[in-house]
């Protein structure tokens, strides 16, 4: 019996593995582990609340004053900011790049200048698609400014338009829609689509007033009041006012858009052929009367 029992020791021995570390371990309960638990596994919440900011990390958010009302909400709001994705934007060029893209005969001053011609230099552009409205002509450079110009653009201030017309020449501000200002910008792309231009919407309500202004060179304003302001704004910044009735370029300086057109010598209802160098004209009565201002 006990020689039996010997051997089958002996069996055993023989087949179990080698003593290593990899099969070496301490007795259950020898190592205590000082870790934390959570939840269920052990421990409360060590002083950190329950959940939220104080539980997640070691600070409070800025503005929290432990419980008190916060000073930003002590005050009404103001809304600096309302509205503003929606707001028209006008990126600016300056009288001094004006200057300068005349000087690298960009622009011929021969003719009216308008945002097709300012685009077609490559050195300006807008993206309507950004809320851009148009072409902010600022008056930087205004006192190294001697071309006599007739342009036309969307936004201005009061001492652009006195160093445009110190020299002789003519601003006007006038507003487009979005359509008109994607065919204005890249006239060519339009052509090609073989479309009528289309009649130029009129401004909005908030802008009704700004380009209805006489002291704006507004192109709804009357011709008699703009006339007036001029000679207002020359006896403000002391100048003398050129008399455009004398001028060699009178037809140049005294050429302006209807309200509904968009190009300059291009009437809305008509098609320019780019292949066949014509342009379609409409002749029946409905569409006459429909593109007529």
């Amino acid at each position: 019996m006990t020689s039996f029992t010997n051997k089958n020791v002996l069996n055993l021995l023989r087949n179990l593995p080698r003593l290593s570390i990899s099969n070496l371990r301490n007795n259950d309960g020898a190592v205590k582990k000082n870790k934390r638990g959570r939840a269920q596994h052990g421990g409360d919440k060590h002083g950190h609340g329950n959940k939220g900011s104080k539980a997640r990390q070691n600070f409070m958010r800025p503005g929290y004053e432990t419980g008190n009302t916060p000073f930003y909400m002590k005050f009404p709001r103001e809304q600096y900011y309302r509205d503003h994705h929606v707001k028209r934007q006008y990126p600016p060029l300056s009288l001094a790049t004006l200057q300068q893209m005349i000087d690298m005969n960009r622009i011929d001053i021969t003719k009216p200048i308008d945002l097709s011609v300012l685009c077609n230099t490559g050195l300006y552009n807008i993206k309507p698609e950004d809320k851009h409205f148009g072409v902010n002509l600022i008056d930087e450079g205004a006192d190294n400014f001697k071309a006599k110009i007739n342009i036309e653009v969307q936004w201005t201030s009061e001492s652009t338009i006195a160093a445009i017309e110190r020299n002789g020449g003519v601003i006007t501000t006038s507003f487009f829609d979005v359509n008109s200002l994607f065919i204005l910008i890249n006239p060519k792309k339009f052509f090609q689509r073989g479309e009528a231009i289309p009649r130029r919407m009129i401004p909005p309500e908030d802008a009704i007033l700004y380009y209805s202004s006489a002291a704006n060179r507004g192109y709804l304003a009357d011709p008699e009041k703009i006339s007036w302001e001029r000679f207002v704004l020359a006896q403000k910044y002391g100048y003398k006012l050129p008399k455009i009735e004398d001028d060699p370029d009178y037809d140049m300086l005294v050429s302006r858009k209807d309200q509904r057109q968009i190009f300059y010598g291009l009437e809305p209802g008509w098609v320019v052929n780019l292949k066949d160098k014509v342009i379609l004209k409409p002749t029946d009565p409905q569409l006459k009367e429909f593109y007529r201002s």
